[in-house]
């Protein structure tokens, strides 16, 4: 029986020009023996510019809906995901080689993990990388490990949540994404880390492309009131949950 991890793009029309190499990073994976991919694309909308970017692979399943924000994009794209793994890619990144086979190894190989993430490298519009952190040790990270680092970095999570691999189950009983315009995948990081461990695997996972229409190049993504009432709202949320005592299985 083929086990399966979905990767979700929620994508709107500025950045589709992005999809084919994301395709691409996806198409060049080697998963491990008995697993395959499924890609699931959101538009984030209802517009006739997406669509025709969509490769005819029969493992894509494209959707649309009422634009919301990639919150609600994500988020809706979960009723057609098949895998018992979610990964995350947003539509203007690449994933590097080997990206998934690492995550499913730490997902399969620690069982007591509901989630992984990597380092990730920035992709410059002149073609380089550079290092965007260094991130924790490889191996375990402790419930609790990244809330406390977010506080201390001035709301700035110490592992990248672009390379989320998540359990599907653990992502649906926690709602999905956080629904706020900007910081939802930080929201849902911090939730996670309230209620499972986690593991950080070094090598990198992701190119993370800066350009200048990205969301979090936007000036409102920022500024100080909504960055602190989001601050607010996911620090709130990830003590509620650390306080009820719950633990994923």
């Amino acid at each position: 029986m083929t086990r399966t991890v979905t990767v979700v793009t929620a994508v709107h029309a500025p950045a589709v020009r992005y999809l084919p190499e994301a395709y691409a990073s996806l198409a060049d994976q080697r998963l491990p023996e008995g697993w395959d991919w499924q890609w699931v694309v959101q538009e984030d909308g209802e517009t006739d510019e997406v669509a025709p970017h969509m490769p005819d692979d029969p493992r894509v399943d494209f959707g649309q809906g009422r634009p919301g924000r990639a919150a609600m994009a994500r988020t809706l794209a979960l009723s057609r995901a098949k895998g018992e793994l979610v990964r995350v890619l947003d539509a203007d990144d690449r994933l590097t080689p080997g990206a998934l086979a690492r995550d499913v190894a730490a997902l399969t190989r620690n069982p007591g993990a509901g989630w992984a993430v990597s380092r990730a490298l920035d992709l410059l519009p002149d073609g380089s990388t550079v290092a965007v952190d260094d991130g924790p040790p490889e191996g375990p990270i402790a419930r609790g490990t990244v809330l406390a680092a977010w506080r201390e970095r001035d709301f700035l999570p110490p592992v990248h949540p672009a390379t989320l691999c998540v359990r599907r189950d653990l992502l649906l009983a926690l709602g999905g994404w956080m629904a706020l315009p900007a910081a939802e995948d930080t929201g849902l990081l911090l939730a996670l880390d309230a209620v499972s461990p986690g593991w950080f695997t070094a090598e990198p996972g992701l190119l993370y492309r800066k350009w200048p229409g990205q969301a979090t190049a936007d000036a409102a993504h920022t500024g100080a009131r909504e960055r602190a009432a989001r601050a607010v709202v996911v620090a709130e949320r990830a003590r509620a949950l650390a306080a009820l005592g719950w633990a994923a299985p």
